[in-house]
This record gives structure tokens, sequence and C-alpha cells, in this order.
């Protein structure tokens, strides 16, 4: 089958693209309100775009009714968001997450989630999460209606249960027991699975 993206509108071509460009690493963003409350929804248009500096991006469109989302209003004003890596134990809540709410109402209230310190930054990251980012936004480019978001990464935390170290003696991240979550299309996630290594050619 072929299909001409050209064809497709908005919707279907998110459709297409999230049930193809498979499995995407979600960042479970945290910002604060005008109110002092915390606001926490995902993204799945995000990715690592550098390590020197340390960048990511986050894609956020409009919300529902056309305006702008509020994880974009608050990182506008604030210009510093916390990025968790959700695991598998925390799709529902993550999911959850996602609904439309009144600025202001916050998500981490409506699930009842725990925080904790976050090193480095004035916000908290979720606390049962084994790995979470302090950012700083550096950019913001509009395309059309979509707001690309473009930060550096200032502070890494990572759970002790989930490093280790490799061959060389160096620092690691053991991925199966992170088990993130993978978004693929619809309501679709992927756990991490059966791990799959090959050596690297020098």
């Amino acid at each position: 089958m072929h299909i001409d993206l050209s064809d497709l509108n908005a919707i279907q071509s998110y459709a297409m693209m999230t049930q193809t460009i498979i499995p995407r690493p979600v960042a479970w963003v945290l910002t604060a309100s005008d109110d002092g409350s915390y606001n926490l929804a995902p993204f799945s248009y995000f990715n690592g775009i550098s390590s020197d500096p340390p960048m990511i991006y986050l894609s956020i469109g409009m919300a529902p009714d056309g305006s702008i989302k509020d994880t974009r209003r608050n990182i506008e004003k604030n210009r510093e968001f916390i990025i968790n890596i959700a695991h598998r134990e925390q799709a529902e809540a993550m999911t959850k997450s996602s609904a439309t709410m009144p600025y202001g109402e916050s998500e981490i209230d409506m699930l009842g989630l725990e925080l904790a310190p976050m090193p480095g930054s004035d916000l908290p990251r979720v606390a049962a999460c084994r790995i979470a980012y302090a950012c700083e936004l550096v950019d913001i480019h509009m395309i059309k209606k979509q707001a690309i978001v473009y930060a550096e990464l200032k502070h890494l935390y990572l759970e002790d249960s989930v490093t280790g170290q490799d061959a060389k003696g160096r620092l690691s991240v053991k991925a199966d027991a992170v088990d993130p979550l993978g978004r693929l299309g619809g309501g679709e996630y992927l756990g991490a699975g059966e791990l799959i290594y090959f050596e690297r050619p020098a």
C-alpha cells in the first residue's frame, strides 16, 4: 500500500505517523502553573537532538479548543521544566494525565502522585519515575500551529536500581530495569521486553 501524505488532513496524518514511527519515547513533562500548582502531561513527539550541549526537542500542538496548551504556556513563562521517563507500572496514570483540564488544576492531585526533590531544580520530579531530567528552555520555533521546544538538559536523576557499570567500568543504565514505555498508535504502548545486544564496530 502506498499513501500520499499530501492527500491526508492533519488528523489522518497524525494517525498514520503515530502508528508507524514506533516506538517513540515519551516525555512526561512537569511544569509550574501561575498559582504554584504543577501541571503534568505526556508528549511522544520528543527525543534527544544533541549531546554537546545535551539537548532535547519537544513538539507541542494546540489544545482541542485551539488555545495554547498549559505545558507550553508554563515553559514559555518559567523556562524550566522536568522530563520524567515513565515505566510500565505508570502507563495508566500517564495516559490519564493527557486529559484536558482547566488551567491550574493539577494532574498530580487528580492522580494522587507523589513528588520528590529534583537535584539542581526548584521543580520536583515524579517520585516513582526512575529517570528524570531538569530542563532549561533554549528556544521555541513555530511551524504553523506546532511549537517545537528546544531545551538544554541541566541535571539527570537516575534511581540507583537502574544503574550499573559496563565492561569498561563506565556508568551504564540498565534498560530492562527502567522498563520505559514506548508509545505506539492509539492507546497502545510497548514495554522494554526482550533486549537485543550487538557489539558495535570500533
